[in-house]
């Protein structure tokens, strides 16, 4: 592949954050469960770009950790849009492909978009060309100036424009395909002189076409995939236009939704053909689906593998590092951590089972537990294919249940019961003759209660 078919992506993420009042860098505030400067790397991966280049600031590591597969580059101080992608120009030294610049504070542009701004440069010979759209309400953007041949003359941001400017309802997304043989040149060309002091990446446009360059620019007809996030209020709107996406996404891949609008997913969420969800369920990172499956009402899912018709709550929580077999069944208020369930296996009340090994066919009674930490560490519980666990049964690990054997209720089981044994830890049960009015007058004394006439 010749130099000038190829990508690279360059991803501003150096701002702060100011408005959204956190500690947090902006681009690592999370939507779905994944940070949206991830989100924008992964759509920006779907191009197979040849370089990636994440723009930062000073002192912020952890934006580095989100994008360890990226190169980062430090911009020294916030001087504009601008002078942010300037501090790429090591990182694509040489580079004469399509460089295109994205933003790690918009998480909801697809793959598909990416790729047609590039595809719109490339078709004409542009310089560049730049991402547009017409929002329901244009306040804050930069608007496109168009010239009568349909030619993109300039971008001028709101605070520079005038009153007839402020009236076009074309503006900018800030995503641009450039030349990378042309980039730096027109870069080192733009000015400071406006209203903020700053050096902005939309006056590219302008020093382009001052160079004799044209310019290219489409518009998206989906206004959500620009929504740049600035403040909580627009993180909760940016969550929202993804659980939508993702419900409908499931729903057209076969899953039924009973009520979609309380059902949460993460960015990474699989669910299998044929798989009902009941309403008030969230789904974690790293939960996987097979197909049949049925997640009752208020459940909560992360981390799981889950097979084929499982029947998952309500009220269950399966927590990370967790894997159910085919026909496996969690009922309510069931919680399950670092456990894997092999075929049939079944919990079906009031049960905890973490750090621990279930075979085939294994039950679970109302009321186990396996008491996987000794204050210290934690240690694994294994239950063998076919094993019976009483109610209310408590497994000290670290400790194994042979294959099919029986561990009566109530049990405190410590150490390994052998495959097919019955385990019982009972005290023997003893019943005194006419004790319970005894008792009861004894209880009435102590409280200071009259006795009862007889």
């Amino acid at each position: 592949m010749a130099d000038r078919d190829r990508i690279a992506a360059v991803v501003l993420a150096a701002g702060l954050g100011t408005r959204m009042k956190s500690e947090l860098p902006k681009v690592l505030h999370a939507v779905a469960g994944r940070p949206m400067l991830g989100h924008a790397l992964a759509s920006l991966a779907a191009l197979s770009p040849t370089r990636t280049v994440v723009v930062t600031g000073p002192n912020m590591d952890a934006v580095a950790g989100v994008a360890a597969s990226a190169e980062i580059v430090i911009q020294p101080e916030r001087l504009g849009t601008a002078d942010a992608v300037k501090a790429a120009r090591a990182a694509l030294d040489s580079f004469t492909g399509d460089v295109l610049i994205a933003y790690g504070d918009t998480p909801l542009v697809r793959p598909e978009t990416y790729r047609a701004v590039v595809d719109a440069r490339r078709a004409n010979g542009a310089a560049l060309a730049v991402l547009g759209f017409r929002p329901a309400d244009p306040t804050g953007y930069g608007r496109f100036i168009v010239e009568p041949d349909g030619a993109l003359a300039a971008i001028v941001e709101e605070r520079d424009a005038d009153e007839a400017q402020r009236a076009i309802g074309l503006c900018n997304s800030g995503i641009m395909a450039v030349d990378g043989g042309l980039l730096f040149d027109l870069l080192d060309r733009i000015r400071s002189d406006n209203a903020k002091g700053e050096y902005y990446l939309t006056d590219m446009v302008a020093v382009a076409r001052q160079a004799g360059h044209s310019v290219a620019y489409i518009e998206t007809a989906d206004e959500s995939e620009t929504l740049g996030v600035n403040s909580r209020a627009e993180l909760a709107v940016a969550e929202a236009v993804f659980q939508t996406r993702a419900r409908a996404a499931a729903m057209s891949a076969g899953a039924t939704l009973i009520d979609p609008t309380t059902v949460f997913f993460a960015h990474d969420t699989h669910l299998g053909r044929d798989v009902i969800v009941e309403p008030n369920v969230y789904f974690g990172p790293g939960v996987s689906i097979a197909d049949g499956t049925i997640v009752r009402a208020f459940s909560h899912i992360e981390g799981a593998i889950i097979g084929r018709d499982v029947r998952i709550g309500p009220f269950a929580r399966i927590r990370p590092e967790t894997a159910l077999g085919d026909g496996v069944h969690i009922g309510n208020f069931v919680e399950l951590k670092n456990a894997t369930l092999g075929d049939g296996a079944k919990a079906n009340h009031l049960a905890y089972v973490g750090d621990s090994g279930v075979g085939d066919g294994a039950n679970i009674g109302a009321g186990t537990i396996t008491c996987n930490f000794d204050g210290v560490a934690k240690h694994r519980t294994e239950i063998g294919a076919g094993a019976f666990i009483g109610s209310n049964a408590a497994l000290v690990a670290p400790v194994k249940i042979g294959d099919g054997a029986i561990v009566g209720a109530g049990s405190v089981i410590t150490r390994n019961v052998e495959a097919g044994a019955v385990a019982v830890t009972r005290a023997p049960q003893k019943a005194i003759a006419g004790g319970a009015a005894a008792l009861t007058e004894k209880n009435r004394a102590r409280a200071g209660e009259p006795e009862s006439e007889t």
